[in-house]
Protein backbone atom coordinates (compact mmCIF):
# COMPACT_ATOMS: atom_id res chain seq x y z
CA UNK A 1 0.00 0.00 0.00
CA UNK A 2 1.39 3.40 -1.00
CA UNK A 3 1.99 5.73 1.91
CA UNK A 4 0.08 9.01 1.95
CA UNK A 5 2.44 12.01 1.81
CA UNK A 6 2.96 13.89 5.06
CA UNK A 7 3.97 17.46 5.78
CA UNK A 8 7.28 18.04 7.54
CA UNK A 9 5.47 18.82 10.77
CA UNK A 10 3.40 15.66 10.51
CA UNK A 11 6.55 13.60 9.91
CA UNK A 12 8.18 15.15 12.97
CA UNK A 13 5.16 14.55 15.19
CA UNK A 14 4.75 10.98 13.95
CA UNK A 15 8.41 10.30 14.69
CA UNK A 16 8.01 11.68 18.22
CA UNK A 17 4.92 9.53 18.88
CA UNK A 18 6.60 6.35 17.62
CA UNK A 19 9.82 6.91 19.56
CA UNK A 20 7.93 7.86 22.74
CA UNK A 21 5.68 4.80 22.56
CA UNK A 22 8.57 2.43 21.81
CA UNK A 23 10.44 3.76 24.84
CA UNK A 24 7.55 4.01 27.33
CA UNK A 25 4.66 1.91 26.06
CA UNK A 26 2.34 4.80 27.02
CA UNK A 27 -0.04 6.60 24.62
CA UNK A 28 0.79 10.26 24.21
CA UNK A 29 -1.42 13.30 23.68
CA UNK A 30 -0.94 16.80 22.36
CA UNK A 31 -0.20 18.49 25.72
CA UNK A 32 2.52 15.98 26.60
CA UNK A 33 4.07 16.32 23.16
CA UNK A 34 4.24 20.11 23.45
CA UNK A 35 5.61 20.13 27.00
CA UNK A 36 8.01 17.18 26.83
CA UNK A 37 9.51 18.04 23.45
CA UNK A 38 9.36 21.86 23.61
CA UNK A 39 7.31 22.19 20.44
CA UNK A 40 6.87 25.76 19.27
CA UNK A 41 3.19 25.26 18.36
CA UNK A 42 0.07 25.12 20.50
CA UNK A 43 -1.50 21.92 21.84
CA UNK A 44 -4.51 22.65 19.61
CA UNK A 45 -2.29 22.60 16.51
CA UNK A 46 -0.64 19.35 17.59
CA UNK A 47 -4.07 17.88 18.36
CA UNK A 48 -5.18 18.66 14.80
CA UNK A 49 -2.07 17.02 13.38
CA UNK A 50 -2.61 13.95 15.55
CA UNK A 51 -6.19 13.73 14.31
CA UNK A 52 -4.98 13.98 10.71
CA UNK A 53 -2.37 11.25 11.24
CA UNK A 54 -5.06 9.12 12.87
CA UNK A 55 -7.39 9.62 9.90
CA UNK A 56 -4.61 8.67 7.46
CA UNK A 57 -4.05 5.45 9.40
CA UNK A 58 -0.61 6.20 10.89
CA UNK A 59 -1.82 6.53 14.50
CA UNK A 60 -4.52 4.87 16.59
CA UNK A 61 -6.51 5.89 19.66
CA UNK A 62 -7.66 3.21 22.07
CA UNK A 63 -10.55 5.42 23.23
CA UNK A 64 -11.60 9.03 22.70
CA UNK A 65 -9.93 10.47 25.79
CA UNK A 66 -6.66 8.56 25.38
CA UNK A 67 -3.49 9.64 23.67
CA UNK A 68 -2.28 8.16 20.41
CA UNK A 69 -0.15 5.12 19.68
CA UNK A 70 1.44 4.07 16.38
CA UNK A 71 -0.48 1.81 14.03
CA UNK A 72 1.26 -0.79 11.89
CA UNK A 73 1.27 1.74 9.06
CA UNK A 74 2.81 4.29 11.41
CA UNK A 75 5.60 1.93 12.41
CA UNK A 76 6.14 1.11 8.75
CA UNK A 77 6.40 4.78 7.75
CA UNK A 78 8.75 5.41 10.66
CA UNK A 79 11.10 2.57 9.67
CA UNK A 80 11.08 3.36 5.96
CA UNK A 81 11.13 7.16 6.03
CA UNK A 82 12.03 8.56 9.46
CA UNK A 83 14.39 6.18 11.22
CA UNK A 84 17.63 7.30 9.60
CA UNK A 85 21.03 5.73 10.21
CA UNK A 86 21.66 3.97 13.50
CA UNK A 87 24.82 2.23 14.71
CA UNK A 88 25.29 0.01 17.72
CA UNK A 89 27.33 1.69 20.47
CA UNK A 90 31.04 1.01 20.18
CA UNK A 91 31.17 -0.99 23.42
CA UNK A 92 28.33 -3.25 22.23
CA UNK A 93 30.09 -3.93 18.93
CA UNK A 94 33.36 -4.64 20.71
CA UNK A 95 31.65 -7.08 23.09
CA UNK A 96 29.98 -8.94 20.21
CA UNK A 97 33.20 -9.09 18.20
CA UNK A 98 35.11 -10.40 21.22
CA UNK A 99 32.53 -13.17 21.77
CA UNK A 100 32.81 -14.30 18.17
CA UNK A 101 36.60 -14.23 18.16
CA UNK A 102 36.66 -16.41 21.28
CA UNK A 103 34.63 -19.13 19.57
CA UNK A 104 36.22 -22.16 17.97
CA UNK A 105 36.13 -22.34 14.18
CA UNK A 106 33.16 -24.65 14.16
CA UNK A 107 30.09 -23.92 12.04
CA UNK A 108 27.46 -25.18 14.49
CA UNK A 109 29.07 -23.32 17.39
CA UNK A 110 28.98 -20.10 15.36
CA UNK A 111 25.30 -20.59 14.53
CA UNK A 112 24.39 -21.11 18.17
CA UNK A 113 26.59 -18.22 19.25
CA UNK A 114 25.03 -15.89 16.67
CA UNK A 115 21.52 -16.77 17.85
CA UNK A 116 22.44 -16.28 21.52
CA UNK A 117 24.27 -12.98 20.96
CA UNK A 118 21.50 -11.59 18.76
CA UNK A 119 18.80 -12.53 21.29
CA UNK A 120 20.76 -10.94 24.12
CA UNK A 121 21.60 -7.78 22.12
CA UNK A 122 18.04 -7.24 20.87
CA UNK A 123 16.21 -8.58 23.94
CA UNK A 124 13.96 -10.35 21.45
CA UNK A 125 13.81 -13.83 19.94
CA UNK A 126 16.43 -14.62 17.33
CA UNK A 127 16.69 -17.01 14.41
CA UNK A 128 19.82 -18.04 12.51
CA UNK A 129 19.93 -20.52 9.64
CA UNK A 130 23.00 -22.49 8.59
CA UNK A 131 24.61 -21.37 5.32
CA UNK A 132 23.76 -23.37 2.23
CA UNK A 133 24.56 -23.01 -1.46
CA UNK A 134 22.08 -21.10 -3.58
CA UNK A 135 22.60 -23.69 -6.31
CA UNK A 136 24.09 -27.11 -5.64
CA UNK A 137 27.23 -27.84 -7.62
CA UNK A 138 28.71 -31.12 -8.76
CA UNK A 139 32.12 -32.00 -7.31
CA UNK A 140 32.77 -35.59 -8.35
CA UNK A 141 31.19 -39.00 -8.78
CA UNK A 142 32.53 -42.52 -8.20
CA UNK A 143 31.11 -45.75 -9.62
CA UNK A 144 32.06 -48.90 -7.72
CA UNK A 145 31.23 -52.40 -8.93
CA UNK A 146 29.80 -54.48 -6.08
CA UNK A 147 28.19 -57.68 -7.34
CA UNK A 148 27.03 -58.66 -10.78
CA UNK A 149 25.03 -55.81 -12.27
CA UNK A 150 24.93 -53.85 -9.01
CA UNK A 151 26.94 -50.62 -8.86
CA UNK A 152 27.35 -48.14 -6.00
CA UNK A 153 27.24 -44.50 -7.13
CA UNK A 154 28.84 -42.02 -4.73
CA UNK A 155 28.06 -38.42 -5.66
CA UNK A 156 29.82 -35.56 -3.84
CA UNK A 157 28.51 -31.99 -4.06
CA UNK A 158 30.29 -28.79 -3.15
CA UNK A 159 29.47 -27.93 0.45
CA UNK A 160 30.26 -31.44 1.65
CA UNK A 161 27.03 -33.24 0.76
CA UNK A 162 27.54 -36.91 -0.14
CA UNK A 163 24.82 -38.96 -1.85
CA UNK A 164 25.01 -42.73 -2.27
CA UNK A 165 22.76 -44.82 -4.46
CA UNK A 166 22.73 -48.44 -5.65
CA UNK A 167 22.20 -48.90 -9.40
CA UNK A 168 21.25 -51.98 -11.38
CA UNK A 169 22.85 -52.01 -14.84
CA UNK A 170 21.46 -53.75 -17.90
CA UNK A 171 24.58 -55.93 -17.95
CA UNK A 172 27.68 -56.36 -15.78
CA UNK A 173 30.54 -53.97 -16.56
CA UNK A 174 34.17 -54.16 -15.42
CA UNK A 175 35.43 -51.65 -12.87
CA UNK A 176 37.72 -50.10 -15.48
CA UNK A 177 34.73 -49.21 -17.66
CA UNK A 178 32.86 -47.72 -14.68
CA UNK A 179 35.89 -45.68 -13.61
CA UNK A 180 36.37 -44.36 -17.15
CA UNK A 181 32.75 -43.18 -17.28
CA UNK A 182 33.07 -41.52 -13.85
CA UNK A 183 36.31 -39.78 -14.84
CA UNK A 184 34.72 -38.40 -18.00
CA UNK A 185 31.73 -37.05 -16.07
CA UNK A 186 34.07 -35.50 -13.51
CA UNK A 187 36.06 -33.72 -16.22
CA UNK A 188 32.91 -32.39 -17.89
CA UNK A 189 30.86 -31.43 -14.84
CA UNK A 190 33.23 -30.45 -12.01
CA UNK A 191 31.92 -27.24 -10.42
CA UNK A 192 28.76 -27.17 -12.59
CA UNK A 193 25.20 -26.60 -11.40
CA UNK A 194 22.03 -28.25 -12.71
CA UNK A 195 21.48 -25.91 -15.66
CA UNK A 196 25.11 -26.10 -16.74
CA UNK A 197 25.10 -29.90 -16.61
CA UNK A 198 21.87 -30.07 -18.62
CA UNK A 199 23.41 -27.85 -21.30
CA UNK A 200 26.30 -30.33 -21.70
CA UNK A 201 24.32 -33.56 -22.08
CA UNK A 202 25.08 -33.70 -25.80
CA UNK A 203 28.79 -34.13 -25.02
CA UNK A 204 28.24 -37.48 -23.33
CA UNK A 205 29.24 -40.75 -24.93
CA UNK A 206 27.08 -43.85 -24.55
CA UNK A 207 24.08 -44.87 -22.48
CA UNK A 208 26.04 -45.39 -19.24
CA UNK A 209 27.23 -41.79 -19.12
CA UNK A 210 23.74 -40.59 -20.06
CA UNK A 211 22.12 -42.66 -17.31
CA UNK A 212 24.57 -41.50 -14.64
CA UNK A 213 24.21 -37.88 -15.77
CA UNK A 214 20.43 -38.11 -15.43
CA UNK A 215 20.78 -39.47 -11.90
CA UNK A 216 23.17 -36.62 -11.06
CA UNK A 217 20.66 -34.10 -12.43
CA UNK A 218 17.84 -35.61 -10.33
CA UNK A 219 20.00 -35.37 -7.21
CA UNK A 220 20.92 -31.74 -7.90
CA UNK A 221 17.28 -30.89 -8.59
CA UNK A 222 16.20 -32.32 -5.23
CA UNK A 223 19.06 -30.55 -3.44
CA UNK A 224 18.13 -27.19 -5.01
CA UNK A 225 14.47 -27.64 -4.07
CA UNK A 226 15.11 -28.24 -0.39
CA UNK A 227 14.16 -25.40 1.93
CA UNK A 228 16.01 -24.12 4.97
CA UNK A 229 16.99 -27.17 7.00
CA UNK A 230 19.02 -26.15 10.04
CA UNK A 231 17.47 -23.39 12.17
CA UNK A 232 18.94 -22.15 15.44
CA UNK A 233 16.69 -20.19 17.82
CA UNK A 234 17.26 -18.32 21.04
CA UNK A 235 15.51 -15.82 23.30
CA UNK A 236 11.98 -17.27 23.29
CA UNK A 237 11.68 -16.25 26.95
CA UNK A 238 12.11 -12.62 25.86
CA UNK A 239 8.71 -12.77 24.15
CA UNK A 240 6.65 -13.92 27.11
CA UNK A 241 5.63 -10.46 28.28
CA UNK A 242 3.98 -9.16 25.12
CA UNK A 243 0.43 -9.88 24.00
CA UNK A 244 1.30 -11.69 20.78
CA UNK A 245 3.77 -14.03 22.47
CA UNK A 246 1.83 -17.22 21.87
CA UNK A 247 1.55 -16.62 18.15
CA UNK A 248 5.21 -15.64 17.85
CA UNK A 249 6.43 -18.67 19.78
CA UNK A 250 4.23 -20.95 17.67
CA UNK A 251 5.80 -19.53 14.52
CA UNK A 252 9.30 -20.07 15.89
CA UNK A 253 8.45 -23.68 16.70
CA UNK A 254 6.96 -24.42 13.27
CA UNK A 255 10.13 -24.75 11.23
CA UNK A 256 8.43 -25.11 7.84
CA UNK A 257 6.26 -22.00 8.18
CA UNK A 258 9.18 -19.96 9.49
CA UNK A 259 11.47 -21.14 6.69
CA UNK A 260 8.87 -20.35 4.03
CA UNK A 261 8.34 -16.82 5.35
CA UNK A 262 12.06 -16.12 5.59
CA UNK A 263 12.77 -17.42 2.10
CA UNK A 264 9.95 -15.38 0.58
CA UNK A 265 10.94 -12.14 2.32
CA UNK A 266 14.61 -12.56 1.46
CA UNK A 267 14.06 -13.63 -2.13
CA UNK A 268 16.74 -11.31 -3.49
CA UNK A 269 20.44 -12.12 -3.67
CA UNK A 270 21.66 -8.90 -2.04
CA UNK A 271 23.59 -9.57 1.16
CA UNK A 272 23.84 -5.97 2.28
CA UNK A 273 20.20 -5.13 2.91
CA UNK A 274 17.98 -5.71 5.93
CA UNK A 275 14.25 -6.31 5.50
CA UNK A 276 11.67 -5.26 8.11
CA UNK A 277 8.20 -6.83 8.09
CA UNK A 278 5.65 -5.25 10.45
CA UNK A 279 2.42 -7.01 11.36
CA UNK A 280 2.84 -9.52 8.56
CA UNK A 281 2.27 -6.81 5.91
CA UNK A 282 -1.20 -8.28 5.42
CA UNK A 283 0.34 -11.47 3.98
CA UNK A 284 1.37 -13.57 6.97
CA UNK A 285 -1.22 -14.12 9.67
CA UNK A 286 1.52 -15.72 11.80
CA UNK A 287 3.23 -12.32 12.09
CA UNK A 288 0.16 -10.34 13.16
CA UNK A 289 1.13 -8.15 16.15
CA UNK A 290 4.80 -8.99 15.47
CA UNK A 291 7.70 -7.48 13.61
CA UNK A 292 10.55 -9.42 12.08
CA UNK A 293 13.88 -7.96 11.00
CA UNK A 294 15.79 -10.16 8.57
CA UNK A 295 19.17 -10.10 6.91
CA UNK A 296 21.25 -12.51 4.88
CA UNK A 297 24.90 -13.35 5.44
CA UNK A 298 27.43 -15.31 3.44
CA UNK A 299 29.32 -15.15 0.16
CA UNK A 300 27.19 -13.53 -2.56
CA UNK A 301 24.86 -16.22 -3.95
CA UNK A 302 27.35 -19.04 -3.42
CA UNK A 303 26.87 -19.88 0.25
CA UNK A 304 24.41 -17.92 2.36
CA UNK A 305 22.17 -18.12 5.41
CA UNK A 306 19.61 -15.94 7.17
CA UNK A 307 19.58 -14.09 10.47
CA UNK A 308 16.50 -12.53 12.09
CA UNK A 309 15.02 -10.85 15.14
CA UNK A 310 11.37 -11.50 15.98
CA UNK A 311 9.37 -9.56 18.55
CA UNK A 312 6.43 -7.22 19.15
CA UNK A 313 5.75 -4.32 16.80
CA UNK A 314 6.78 -2.05 19.68
CA UNK A 315 10.50 -2.72 19.45
CA UNK A 316 13.60 -0.48 19.15
CA UNK A 317 13.93 -0.72 15.37
CA UNK A 318 17.12 1.28 14.97
CA UNK A 319 19.00 -0.77 17.56
CA UNK A 320 17.73 -4.12 16.27
CA UNK A 321 18.25 -3.36 12.58
CA UNK A 322 21.81 -2.37 13.42
CA UNK A 323 22.31 -5.56 15.47
CA UNK A 324 21.08 -7.77 12.63
CA UNK A 325 23.29 -5.97 10.12
CA UNK A 326 26.39 -6.06 12.33
CA UNK A 327 26.13 -9.74 13.27
CA UNK A 328 25.34 -10.64 9.64
CA UNK A 329 28.56 -8.88 8.62
CA UNK A 330 30.54 -10.87 11.19
CA UNK A 331 28.97 -14.11 9.95
CA UNK A 332 29.76 -13.21 6.34
CA UNK A 333 33.39 -12.80 7.31
CA UNK A 334 33.40 -16.19 9.01
CA UNK A 335 31.82 -17.96 6.03
CA UNK A 336 34.14 -16.25 3.57
CA UNK A 337 37.32 -16.93 5.52
CA UNK A 338 36.78 -20.34 7.06
CA UNK A 339 33.90 -22.14 5.40
CA UNK A 340 33.40 -21.17 1.76
CA UNK A 341 36.98 -22.06 0.91
CA UNK A 342 36.42 -25.56 2.27
CA UNK A 343 33.19 -26.10 0.34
Amino acid sequence: MEMEPLSERQKYILGLVVRYYIETGIPIGSKTLVSDFDLDVSPATVRNELAALDEMGYLAQLHTSAGRIPSEAGYRYFVQRLLGDFALPVHVRETIRHQFHQARLDLEQWMRLAAAVLARTSNMASVVTAPRPRFSRFKHVELISTQGRLVLMILVLYGGQVKQQMLTLAEPLPQARLSAAANRLNSLYEGRNLDEITARLSQLDGSLEQDIANLVRDTLRRADARSISEIYRDGLANLMEFSGARQAVRLLEERTALADIMEEILSEDDLSGVQVVIGGEGKWEELRDCSIILGRYGVETDLAGEIAVLGPTRMPYGHNISAVRYIADLMSGFVNEYYAEKA
